[in-house]
């Protein structure tokens, strides 16, 4: 049996917990005699990736980490802005996945329309762009961001986050969305609360991700 490389899911940001946050959220897709699923902090990474320059410098990042291992049989960018998508792509012959890709593809394979939910309003127009990209901004219900001062770190831990995402959660629902993507990375150890509270699927990415990194390195 071939040998199969650590599928390396790649944080951008600096936060160590949104790292750990990942490593719960994966650990039911890592089995024996399957790929390690390895994730790793980029250090020097502001603490979330906001702006559209933390997206640029983020991508230079990604693209060093990347070309730094070769071992690995597939790279996952574990950030809804996907930042480096096209580089790391450039730079490898090996599959890289952007969570938000695969988060919308798989909501769409579950529902005629769909909702995400963001950390930040100023998040959206750069989401937009990529929908409009992928050719899918037709089936969007709509895309709402939370309210409150939350940020990337704490947006999947405690009760004033999990609040923030049910209130945007009923709006999506009520606007017409069949299924929901948590449009961010530390959003994750809040899905399947939140799934059970709306009543609808609700979609981690960087899950979606791996589910089709783990189904490309294996066939």
């Amino acid at each position: 049996m071939r040998k199969v490389g650590p599928i390396l899911v790649i944080n951008p940001n600096s936060s160590e917990s949104v790292t750990e946050g990942l490593r719960v959220a994966l650990s039911p897709m890592q089995f024996p005699g399957g790929p390690v699923i390895e994730c790793v902090t980029i250090d020097e990474g502001p603490p979330g990736v906001v702006s559209q320059r933390h997206v640029d410098e983020a991508a230079l990042r990604t693209a060093d980490l990347i070309e730094t291992r070769p071992d690995a049989s597939a790279y996952v960018l574990a950030c809804y802005s996907q930042p480096g998508l096209d580089l790391a792509r450039s730079i490898t012959t090996k599959p890289v996945y952007g969570i938000q890709d695969a988060g919308v593809l798989s909501a769409l394979a579950l529902a005629d329309l769909f909702g995400v939910i963001a950390v930040a309003e100023g998040s959206i127009p750069r989401h937009m762009r990529n929908l409009r990209r992928l050719g899918v901004d037709g089936r969007l219900a709509g895309e709402v961001a939370l309210e409150g001062a939350i940020s990337v770190a704490d947006s999947g831990h405690g009760e004033e986050s999990y609040a923030a995402l049910v209130k945007a959660g009923l709006k999506l629902r009520h606007m017409g969305a069949g299924a929901i993507v948590l449009g961010c990375a530390g959003m994750s150890g809040h899905r399947r609360r939140l799934e059970d509270e709306l009543g609808i699927r609700v979609i981690d990415p960087t899950q979606a991700a791996v589910a089709m990194a783990l189904g490309a390195v294996l066939t």
